[in-house]
């Protein structure tokens, strides 16, 4: 998308792509929806004309984009921000939801080319089935990074990049894994073989070895019973030494061909996912009260989240899912639950040591 100039060689795009970035994190400052957008100049430009400001600027601005705002708002409602104003701060919007206004900006913008990072990571279920829907209907042509597999089953071709390169797969994610699977087992047989093949030259080595010894001893003692000369003697021990070093020049390299064609092949083998969660044992017994809330609720802009406040208790040992529509309040809910938020209304008592919190991003 040109924000990273290549280090070799030239990407081109014969058209400007629209770009969904895969954290909105620098959205989140006083950055309004327009502005979010990119559309912001075009949608002034417009207004101006329509009140009569018909200069020459204000016309290269909104390059005769006349449906600019009504494309504005079928695009909001479909990805069902309806009720929301262009001219609202992005910061007041949840995760799902600013992701939901970087999507809007694909029927905006009528880009050809669409380039999406992780684009359902903040989205809820019926947000996730909208993005899913748009992208087997799309006549843009779309590139997206996903860890998503049901996203990636809705797309046609799978991209695999690796430091050696990227390969193309011709199907959705479950072509693609079987693939894997059928490139994995065979590399694995590869690796399997060539351990077996490496062991056998290695045993070969081992016994041409003892019998050269073997033999080198019997010669050894026979021509001692045979009363040759000392210089004969010491001619033939010579030539039975050349022998036995080329004998084992020639194994070493062997074996060696084949040590480096194993480590060559156990460097393709896929690696494990690393990434664990290993929280140490609380040692607080189960079922100690660590959260009491009684009818609280919280606003923003004076408008309170939920119609009913809330009361809920949370227990030691539990595990609990918290569910919800984009906007419906769940990260405010998790900040009350550790005090970095007060309630507006209600009381919340926390008896709480220590808390880890993963956010979203």
């Amino acid at each position: 998308c040109g924000l990273v100039k290549p280090s070799g060689g030239v990407v081109s795009s014969a058209s400007k792509p629209y770009y969904i970035p895969q954290l909105s994190g620098p959205l989140n400052n006083v950055l309004t929806l327009a502005q979010a957008l990119r559309i912001d100049r075009k949608l002034q430009a417009l207004h101006e004309i329509l009140d009569g400001n018909v200069n020459e600027t204000n016309f290269a601005l909104l390059d005769d984009d006349w449906s600019i705002e009504e494309r504005c708002r079928e695009a909001l409602e479909y990805w069902q921000l309806g009720g929301l104003d262009l001219t609202q701060k992005m910061e007041t919007l949840s995760g799902g939801q600013k992701t939901k206004v970087l999507l809007s900006g694909i029927s905006i913008h009528q880009s050809g080319l669409v380039l999406m990072g992780e684009p359902s990571n903040h989205l809820d279920t019926a947000g996730r089935q909208l993005l899913y829907g748009f992208i087997r209907s799309s006549a843009s042509t779309l590139l997206i990074v996903s860890h998503d597999r049901m996203l990636l089953n809705q797309l046609g071709m799978i991209y695999e990049l690796s430091k050696d390169g990227i390969k193309a797969y011709g199907g959705t994610y479950e072509f693609y894994y079987e693939q894997k699977q059928v490139e994995n087992n065979a590399l694995r047989e590869g690796v399997r073989s060539k351990e077996k093949a490496l062991r056998k030259a290695k045993e070969i080595e081992r016994e041409t070895w003892e019998r050269q010894q073997k033999q080198q001893a019997r010669a050894k003692k026979s021509q001692a019973n045979a009363g040759l000369p000392p210089i004969l003697l010491g001619r033939r021990k010579s030539a039975s030494e050349n022998s036995a070093a080329r004998l084992k020049d020639v194994h070493a390299a062997k074996t060696g061909a084949l040590s480096q064609e194993l480590a060559g092949l156990r460097k393709e083998l896929p690696g494990m996912d690393a990434m664990k969660f290993g929280f140490n044992n609380s040692m607080l017994h189960k079922g100690k009260v660590l959260v009491t809330a009684a009818g609280i609720n919280f606003s923003y802009g004076g408008q309170l989240l939920w119609e009913h406040p809330l009361d809920f208790q949370i227990t030691s040992g539990e595990r609990i899912m918290l569910s919800g529509a984009n906007g419906s309040g769940k990260t405010s809910l998790i900040k009350l639950i550790l005090g970095s938020l007060l309630p507006t209304t209600g009381t919340i008592a926390r008896a709480i040591s220590q808390a880890v919190y993963i956010d979203q991003d």
